[in-house]
């Protein structure tokens, strides 16, 4: 994408009532919509499901639309991705989907402990490197943080098309003794997923299908 591209769907974000771009020094202080997300920006009491790292936000979009009672906030670094789901969102009238520009390591600052009810993390960049580990999204202080924010009985959901990450975060699930709910290491090819995971498909979802890539997913608890 080229940088006058960029700079056009930054300004455009800019002017989208359901795009939020705080600074990290606005996150860290105190961000307004902390414990009012369902209140004030969606201006209702409905349960709020968070997409971490949501890319151009077409899963976020599609849960919004299957789900109008339930609010849908879209999470990324890169606004001129997300600039797509937030355009769709304002075309087609979707009250209930907002987008919100921060790292995930900031997450805790966004929102209070219980007002989130579940997370999906979609093909997250596994971060096989060793050095990589404190940026994977299911590591041990990752799941920490969701653990903050998220409702007592709140789950997270994993899909990935990586072995990798897949066979990790059961490993570390298993080893700190979360719950569980669901695992499946093809769910296109095993029966028993709910049906929200297979229906819904990312752009390069459909491509890794396309190459007859495996599509893993683990729903769980953090205890």
């Amino acid at each position: 994408m080229g940088s006058k591209n960029k700079l056009k769907r930054f300004r455009e974000n800019e002017t989208f009532g359901n795009v939020f771009q705080p600074s990290r020094e606005e996150m860290i202080a105190k961000l307004p919509q902390k414990g009012k997300w369902a209140s004030e920006v969606f201006k209702n009491n409905n349960p709020i499901v968070l997409e971490l790292g949501c890319g151009k936000g077409e899963y976020t979009v599609e849960l919004a639309r299957r789900f109008p009672n339930m609010n849908f906030i879209g999470i990324d670094i890169k606004g001129a991705r997300f600039w797509r789901g937030a355009k769709t969102a304002v075309e087609e009238g979707l009250t209930n989907v907002a987008f919100l520009r921060t790292q995930i390591e900031l997450i805790e600052f966004a929102f209070e402990k219980g007002e989130v009810s579940e997370i999906w993390i979609t093909f997250p960049d596994p971060q096989i490197k060793y050095k990589r580990t404190k940026h994977r999204l299911t590591n041990t202080e990752f799941l920490q943080r969701y653990k903050g924010i998220l409702t007592d009985d709140g789950v997270v959901n994993l899909k990935t098309d990586s072995e990798f990450m897949h066979g990790y975060t059961l490993g570390l699930l298993h080893g700190e003794g979360h719950e569980v709910v669901y695992a499946n290491h093809h769910v296109y090819k095993n029966e028993g997923a709910p049906s929200v995971v297979t229906e819904i498909q990312t752009f390069y979802e459909s491509q890794y299908l396309e190459q007859n890539k495996a599509i893993t997913y683990i729903q769980f608890r953090i205890k």
